[in-house]
């Protein structure tokens, strides 16, 4: 009955996907808390900082995509940690930025490594570089597909 909103070769690459990105999560999650007890959520805004500087927090919300209240919650609890440093007034949201502290980049610096080998392992080893430019045009494909569909809904 589910079958006819897709095909059945669709069905099975998309359960597939699922599948990997839950299982990518998990691995990422797990590599990250025993390596240096950070959450992927941490690896991703220090990431985000380290490669942008400084941010208003309205625009590391959109570099991660991320809803306001997850970003808030998450920038609270690596302050908390001395990750992460606010700057700004408490009363103007659109004024404050957020940068890395020297214990974020320490924290990072230390992440870092163990998560670029565990993807590396999991996701690109023994992928031939055709298959690796074709994974690599469908992401930004799919991505690029959400982006439009989200301005679309938000004009």
């Amino acid at each position: 009955m589910y079958s006819m909103w897709l095909t059945e070769e669709q069905q099975q690459i998309w359960r597939n996907y699922l599948v990997m990105t839950s299982r990518l999560q998990s691995a990422m999650q797990r590599q990250l808390q025993q390596d240096c007890e950070l959450s992927l959520s941490d690896y991703d805004v220090l990431v985000a900082l380290a490669e942008r500087g400084p941010l208003r927090i309205n625009e590391l919300g959109e570099a991660l995509a991320w809803e306001q209240s997850r970003l808030s919650h998450q920038l609270r609890r690596m302050r908390g940690r001395g990750l992460v440093e606010r700057q700004g007034s408490d009363d103007d949201r659109r004024g404050a930025s957020v940068e890395l502290t020297d214990g974020g980049r320490s924290a990072l610096a230390l992440a870092a490594p163990g998560h670029a080998e565990l993807v590396r392992r999991v996701m690109f080893d023994g992928m031939s570089p055709a298959r690796l430019r074709a994974f690599g045009a469908m992401a930004e494909a799919v991505a690029q597909r959400l982006t439009t569909s989200q301005t679309r809904r938000t004009s």
